[in-house]
Parts: C-alpha cells; structure tokens; sequence
C-alpha cells in the first residue's frame, strides 16, 4: 500500500492559523479537531486501515508557515505488523518544514513480533521557528518479543543539523548499548528549549542539542514509565523555556 499526508498551516494575518492544506489517503488520514485562534491548529492522524504492514510505503509531508501554530496527534498507536513473507520492510517517511510553531505529538510505534519496519524523519526548522517533537516506541505487544525496527532522526535548524540518532532494534539485538532489558523508550526534542521541571534519574536524561534546543529522552519496562517522564513537558507549552545546562 502507498499512501501520502500533507498538512500545510499558514498564519491567517489575525493572530491565528489556518489549513491551506489537509489530505490524506487510507491508511494515513488526517482530521482537523481543534483550535481556531491563537492557540494554533490541532490535527489528529486517524488509521484508515491495519499496520503498516510489511511492503507498505507511507509518507506524511508537514509544513507550518512563520506565524502559524499547528499540533500533530494520532488518534491511536501506530501498529508495526509483519504482512506477508518476502515483501520488503514497510516504510513511513516523515517530512516537515517549520517557520512557524510545530508540535508533533503522537502516540507511540508498537514494533509486534516480526515486523519489519522503517521510520524515516527529516525536519527542517527556519531560525526563529520552534520545534517540540516526540517519539516512542514500544518493543512488542504484551508479553512477546518485539519485531525489527529502524528508527532514523534528523534536526535542521537554520541549514545546520542539531540532532540526528538512529535506533535499530531486533530481536536477538538485546544489546545494553541499545534499549537492554527495557521495553518502551521515548524521545522528545524541543528548540529552542523546554520548560523547567525535568528530573534526571537513571533512566531518563536530557542533553543540550549541537544548536538551539536540547533532548529529554527516558526507557522503562513499559510505556506508562516513559510517559511519566515525558508527558507533563509536552503539556506544559506555555512554560518558559530553558537550555539543558547538564546530563
């Protein structure tokens, strides 16, 4: 199945923003729910279909103009699912390009058992716009192993990378240099910065970024852990924000 979502939000010259554009076709359906002032746009993506499943091509395009606020949410987890033997991984491409504000917020990847799946992030940030953008993954669904999963992330901010990682995960990969025995890990970048009130512990931290803006990211044995970390950053937007000034 191939399938392309494009979201463009532009500022409305009133102080708010509006969708220029917001298309999609199954299994990527994009649904406008909220805002409509200067609290920006919320758009949630709705699953139109099952997966994505191994031989899937999807693409999700984003571009939110100087101006505009727009957040990005799922309606659901996205399922990874393995699909019929010998087609190739299934692949979801991620595009955005930010003058404006962007919050990409979305509920978590589960990689089931053999899955084979790619997920491929490219964002690109003007100087003076501003980023928040979370990722998790969980590793299986209860009680199985997880699937393979290979997650790859680039930053840009002002024509410079701030922030690139690849993550790949497998099965016979328990590596400690990887996830170890955890489950669930999650990511959050934020330029230029986030708002006080992280805690680092052993299983969270958050690093200043080669740039504007820093990463939070924690693991847990499952996703609740993670999102006791992370969730209260992503719903304090309007906090001021502060550089990480340690690990």
């Amino acid at each position: 199945m191939r399938a392309v979502a494009r979201i463009v939000a532009e500022a409305n010259g009133c102080g708010g923003t509006r969708l220029t554009v917001l298309r999609g076709e199954s299994p990527l359906l994009p649904r406008r729910t909220g805002g409509r002032d200067g609290a920006g746009v919320t758009v949630h993506l709705v699953g139109g279909a099952a997966g994505p499943l191994r031989g899937d091509d999807l693409r999700v395009e984003v571009t939110v103009g100087a101006g505009a606020r727009l957040t990005v949410r799922s309606v659901a987890a996205q399922l990874a699912l393995p699909g019929r033997a010998g087609l190739p991984a299934s692949r979801l491409d991620i595009r955005a390009e930010v003058a404006g504000t962007l919050r990409w917020l979305p509920e978590p990847l589960i990689a089931a058992a053999g899955c084979d799946h790619v997920t491929s992030t490219r964002v690109d940030v003007a100087e003076g716009g501003a980023l928040l953008w979370r990722e998790d993954l969980v590793c299986g669904r209860h009680a199985e192993p997880t699937g393979a999963v290979r997650l790859s992330t680039t930053i840009r901010y002002a024509g410079s990378t701030v922030y690139r990682h690849d993550l790949a995960v497998a099965p016979d990969a328990r590596s400690a240099a990887v996830l170890g025995e955890f489950r669930a890990l999650g990511t959050l970048i934020a330029v230029p910065g986030l708002p006080g009130g992280f805690a680092p512990s052993d299983r969270a931290a958050i690093m200043p970024l080669a740039g504007p803006g820093v990463l939070a990211t924690a693991v847990g044995e499952d996703i609740r852990e993670v999102r006791a970390v992370l969730d209260p950053l992503c719903a304090a937007e309007h906090a001021p924000a502060v550089a990480a000034s340690y690990v």
